[in-house]
């Protein structure tokens, strides 16, 4: 397997991109439909932990809109150390600066393989290569990391570990943006103890053609949140009211997603969309997301107390998250294709 780097870095690249890597889009997409118009909702994180009862609920108000509407918000003053997360960046970029022969040890065939590093989405199944390398870890409930560079798994421990106290207050206040008790999501979801959470770190080198590629095409996340921070480069687009909307985040925050197993939960209130990510022709953007849901043989089911209230028959069937990750790298990245599997 050869990476986008080595590729980007061997110079075979430079005229023409690899028909393999050219990206086909559907004439009927609106792919080129982009406003700089619109931006994503903003939530002060420390309002909803330490503001007063009016604050707190004005904030649990704003997070549901942001739901309901838009998928995405940014999180700012979420107290995640500034040098924990440039740190997080440092050492995620020195990771991808090993020799292919260094790092060959991590390319996994399996989804659930620990640590795995990889190029593409599922070269597998790809019918069209994307422009992104990537290192996926199962950080929670067990713990791994690779053992280089020096000192990546204390730093990848930590970052983890405040990020999942994060996406558990954020769902807390979802929880009660949709009516339900504070800690009902985290306890019907058995997060307290056994939650699953995704590293995925994204590498998007540069490339000479960067109109006839994509790092990531259009999908939605699985699991019930995913919290992204990025270097300085812009790439991540979001879909929104029939346009693309490109998103240039705020210094020092977060971009937060509902995942599908938010919206099967929560049956349609607050859907997953869909978001992308596009690739510049000057540097390499990077990405990394934590991924945040349910235990693996959690079955993820329509809250039966937003069944009855709505008064709303459940609009998708039970599937274990472990099934639905199967079914998601079985098949190639397309759209909200996987969630039209649990829909009734």
């Amino acid at each position: 397997m050869s990476s986008v780097k080595r590729l980007v870095e061997s110079g075979n690249c430079n005229q023409p991109v690899p028909l393999e890597y050219v990206f086909k889009t559907n004439p009927n997409d609106d792919c080129t439909n982009i406003t700089e118009a619109d931006t994503i909702p903003t939530i002060d994180f420390s309002l909803l932990t330490s503001g007063s009862p009016e604050q707190r609920s004005n904030v649990i108000q704003s997070i549901g809109k942001a739901c309901r509407e838009w998928g995405f918000f940014m999180v700012i003053n979420h107290g995640v150390a500034k040098t924990v997360r440039d740190e997080m960046l440092r050492a995620s970029k020195s990771f991808f600066e090993q020799t292919e022969e260094q790092m060959q040890e991590y390319a996994g065939k399996k989804l659930f393989d620990p640590i795995r590093w990889g190029t593409s989405f599922n070269r597998a199944v790809d019918t069209t290569f994307f422009w992104r390398d990537y290192l996926k870890v199962h950080v929670h409930p067990h713990f791994n990391a690779p053992q280089n560079p020096p000192g990546y798994s204390e730093i990848l421990q930590e970052y983890c570990k405040r990020s999942r106290e994060v996406a558990g207050e954020l769902l807390k206040g979802i929880s009660k943006s949709l009516g339900l008790e504070e800690n009902y999501i985290n306890k019907t979801m058995d997060l307290e103890s056994s939650s699953h959470q995704l590293l995925v770190v994204n590498l998007y080198p540069p490339c000479p053609q960067p109109e006839l590629v994509i790092g990531l095409p259009p999908h939605s996340d699985h699991g019930l949140l995913t919290i992204l921070m990025q270097n300085d480069l812009q790439g991540l687009q979001v879909h929104h009211n029939g346009s693309w909307v490109s998103i240039d985040p705020l210094p020092d925050s977060f971009i937060v997603n509902i995942g599908d197993h938010m919206e099967i939960l929560s049956n349609g209130e607050y859907k997953s969309v869909l978001h992308r990510a596009m690739v510049t022709g000057g540097a390499t953007r990077m990405s990394i997301a934590t991924a945040h849901g349910p235990p693996l043989q959690k079955v993820v089911v329509p809250a039966p107390e937003l069944v009855h209230r709505e008064n709303r028959p459940p609009a998708y069937r039970g599937i274990k998250y472990k099934e639905y990750l199967e079914l998601q790298q079985c098949s190639p990245l397309d759209g909200k294709s996987c969630l039209t599997h649990v829909r009734i």
